[in-house]
């Protein structure tokens, strides 16, 4: 699962979330923070309003929460999320010694490689850095 600083490094750079069930989130407050929450139309659904998205706790005895504001989630995105955003950019992914390494080729030509010793990081800072470049930070 891509870490906690990663997610919230893509959030702050500007990737945006649209909930959709199978989605991976926490939530941000700091008492709550450990738990991962899967969105489900049973369980845990998005429901946008006008003025917002929130996720909509459905039958949840044990919680004293019945709905929260999307900004109020720390979204994780899943390995295939991550590569259907790097889209045409992404050239592989690789396994060499404790690493993956996703290596990524931009419209400049430049060929990149990102590693770690988790698959969904790997991608996230390849996509972190193509973010970063379209927003030219």
């Amino acid at each position: 699962m891509i870490s906690d600083s990663l997610a919230r490094e893509l959030e702050d750079a500007g990737l945006r979330w649209d909930p959709a069930p199978g989605d991976r989130f926490r939530i941000k407050a700091e008492a709550l923070s450990e738990d991962v929450f899967i969105l489900s139309h049973m369980v845990i659904e998005p429901r946008t309003y006008p003025s917002g998205t929130v996720l909509n706790f459905n039958g949840t005895t044990e919680w004293a929460l019945d709905n929260m504001s999307k900004d109020d989630a720390l979204w994780l995105p899943r390995e295939d999320q991550l590569r259907e955003f790097l889209g045409g950019t992404f050239r592989r992914l690789e396994r060499v010694e404790e690493e993956y390494v996703v290596t990524t080729s931009g419209p400049d030509g430049v060929v990149r490689t990102h590693r770690s010793a988790d698959v969904e990081d790997a991608y996230a800072q390849a996509l972190l850095a193509l973010v970063r470049r379209a927003v030219g930070a």
